[in-house]
């Protein structure tokens, strides 16, 4: 098959590339930054410099290619803002579904995120309802959320990622990542809330996988929803660093996922099943 990768140098996109044409598609990698360009090209892909925010222009590149599958992985985590990572969400995500259906493609494999979900006591389904009510600054995140998947449906089919948050090489958990700095450095509490973690390979390999995939939203999270308390302690040993201070409670929606649906309809098997053994082989 022929597939456009948007996002083809994030930290999934970058996994997922070589996959691709290990496997014999013919792949193209989107990305705004000139110098990620080589890089895609020699996992095989071709490159192509663009910007989502430039609908002319990404019309005109998908009419050109017209390719088979679009696998959107955008994101924008770099300088940490909601805010922008919503306006991609809403309007790169607007732009890329426009000239998709205008190039006429038939599929659509897209990243979002399973901590959008309304507050609950038990990890939630991909029958829960998001958190459309959530408060600001939350709601900036839903809204993101909202707009994407609704946006991506429009396309005849479509698999929708939730993913749980990553971890793993380039990653903010990795050994030099924002979050593993403000371990070492006693920066964070561990809460009662719960998360769901996904290693960066799994969410790869998920996207990849989904090329079979039946039509659907699917958690891609691991096997164990943890509190704070359980699993912060966990990576801070892994990193060397001092215990976190406990500080209890937690928001109402940090609740976690299941991935039952994703294992059982779709056979789906994780390479790091569970944070507990993954945080510290990922930091080896």
């Amino acid at each position: 098959m022929k597939i456009f990768v948007a996002g083809a140098s994030g930290v999934i996109g970058r996994l997922l590339l070589p996959q691709l044409v290990q496997a014999g598609h013919e792949v193209v990698g989107m990305t705004r930054k000139e110098e990620q360009k080589e890089a895609i090209e020699q996992t095989g892909a071709k490159a192509v410099l663009a910007d989502v925010f430039n609908r002319e222009q990404m019309v005109d590149i998908l009419m050109e290619i017209k390719p088979d599958v679009v696998i959107h992985q955008l994101t924008s985590l770099s300088q940490g803002s909601s805010a922008e990572n919503a306006r991609i969400r809403i309007e790169g995500t607007r732009n890329l579904v426009d000239a998709a259906k205008q190039a006429k493609v038939q599929k659509m494999i897209a990243q979002s995120i399973s901590w959008a979900y309304e507050p609950g006591t038990t990890p939630a389904t991909e029958e829960t309802a998001l958190d459309i009510y959530a408060p600001m600054p939350r709601n900036t995140t839903i809204n993101g959320v909202v707009a994407l998947e609704e946006a991506v449906k429009e396309i005849p089919a479509q698999v929708i990622l939730r993913y749980g948050t990553l971890y793993g090489p380039a990653t903010w958990y990795a050994k030099n990542g924002d979050t593993a700095q403000k371990i070492m450095n006693q920066e964070m509490n561990a809460t009662d809330g719960v998360s769901s973690f996904v290693h960066v390979e799994d969410a790869a390999n998920a996207a990849l996988l989904a090329l079979d995939w039946p039509i659907g939203t699917y958690n891609i999270v691991d096997d164990e929803p943890a509190k704070g308390v359980d699993w912060l302690p966990v990576y801070a040993r892994a990193l060397g660093a001092s215990a976190p201070d406990i500080q209890s409670g937690g928001s109402p929606w940090e609740r976690g996922a299941s991935n039952d649906k994703v294992k059982n309809e779709c056979g789906w098997v994780l390479e790091y099943p569970t944070w507990r053994t993954g945080f510290a082989k990922s930091l080896r």
